[in-house]
């Protein structure tokens, strides 16, 4: 048990400074005042803290990414500390263009490891190619039987995509949609979009032609280019979800965006932000031949929520959303993760007033106070 007091919580929303009570890992309760409590547990003095729900990272190559310049550019697996450091508490893993040397069975496993070292973790198959590597064989059986899949990963207007016609785009998402069903997912397609100008005209095609939700299609790396952006405007202007992507662009960061798609009108609801994290970025020459390549951190949350506050003004309550209760939303965690109310998972960060990390504590469980971490991996030294 753990009682936390005198803490500021935004929940994501502001309510006040509150005492809260952590039982079993969840969020028993929350009182102005919680005094003389009958059994002992341990106590934190949140005095002068921030406390916000834990973030949850919807796009992250735990297994690792990359490999697109040959083997050595393999990138490496995502460790439990690095969750820790940057407040992500909820992950879900996916794999990229390498669906070969990397598979959805290993992808599972390495999901289940970090469940089992204490964070909540889930998945998607699939990967960039079609048809999609799957553990049974099928998507919808994947969705329908493997616990912690949500749904599957496709690339589209991508050099490396695999050009799926608009029936067999439309053959996935109902698949994927009827599975989700019922199972109780959210049966969602997650599309790695690339540079190619055909943007997202094959999800509006597939629309168009099939009476398939707009929210199973799920577009991510939508900030990457303004035409790109633009039409991710137009979906969210349909009811449709887009997901920003931290570092993808030096001109469409994820907190610009969102103010500008604020400026035009346009609702935010349904606007998440990914880190991408353990993936490789990349730059090509116009011949197709690889000129740059890197990796991206899960830091990039943490890093994105302190440039929307201070640098772009917004406040702390406005920013959280788009990585806490926005995305718990969309992936059908609503009341479970990414808010601060009794019943949720204690999934929580606390923050000095400059928004320094200051204490990490999923399921729970405290993996860092007072900047230390003190719960690394299994094999973390």
């Amino acid at each position: 048990m753990l009682l936390i007091k005198n803490a500021k919580v935004y929940a994501p929303e502001y309510v006040g400074k509150k005492d809260l009570l952590v039982c079993g890992g969840k969020i028993e309760c929350i009182e102005d005042k919680i005094e003389d409590f009958p059994i002992a547990c341990e106590v934190i003095d949140a005095e002068e803290k921030i406390l916000t729900p834990g973030f949850i990272d919807q796009h992250v190559h735990v297994t690792g990414g990359g490999g697109e310049g040959s083997f050595h550019t393999r990138t490496p697996e995502l460790q439990l500390s690095e969750l820790v450091k940057g407040g992500i508490t909820t992950v879900v893993g996916l794999l990229g263009t390498d669906g070969l040397t990397r598979s959805v069975e290993n992808l599972y496993a390495k999901v289940q490891a970090l469940c089992e070292e204490g964070v909540s973790a889930y998945m998607l198959t699939g990967a960039y190619g079609y048809p999609s590597p799957t553990i049974t064989g099928e998507v919808d059986r994947d969705i329908m039987f493997v616990e912690k899949v949500l749904g599957v990963k496709l690339a589209i207007s991508d050099h490396r995509a695999p050009n799926v016609t608009e029936s067999e785009l439309i053959q996935l998402a109902s698949k994927t949609r009827t599975a989700g069903m019922l199972s109780g997912k959210p049966g969602i397609v997650v599309l790695h979009m690339g540079d190619a100008d055909a943007g997202l005209s094959p999800v509006f095609e597939a629309l168009e032609k099939s009476m398939i939700p707009i929210k199973i299609f799920r577009p991510t790396h939508v900030n990457r280019r303004k035409g790109l952006l633009e039409e991710g405007y137009q979906l969210l202007e349909k009811g449709g979800y887009i997901d920003l992507t931290c570092g993808i662009s030096e001109d469409f960061c994820p907190g610009g965006c969102i103010l500008e798609a604020k400026e035009k009108g346009i609702p935010t609801e349904h606007i998440t932000i990914s880190s991408d994290g353990h993936g490789s970025w990349s730059k090509y020459r116009e011949d197709g031949s690889l000129l740059e390549i890197g990796v991206s951190s899960v830091d990039a949350l943490r890093e994105e929520l302190l440039y929307m506050v201070h640098e772009l003004d917004m406040k702390l309550e406005d920013a959280l959303p788009y990585m806490t209760s926005h995305v718990a939303e969309a992936l059908g965690l609503q009341g479970k993760k990414g808010t601060i109310q009794k019943g949720a998972d204690a999934d929580l960060l606390l923050w000095d007033n400059d928004l320094k990390l200051d204490s990490y504590i999923a399921g729970g469980k405290i993996f860092m106070q007072k900047e230390k971490i003190i719960c690394k991996g299994t094999y973390e030294k």
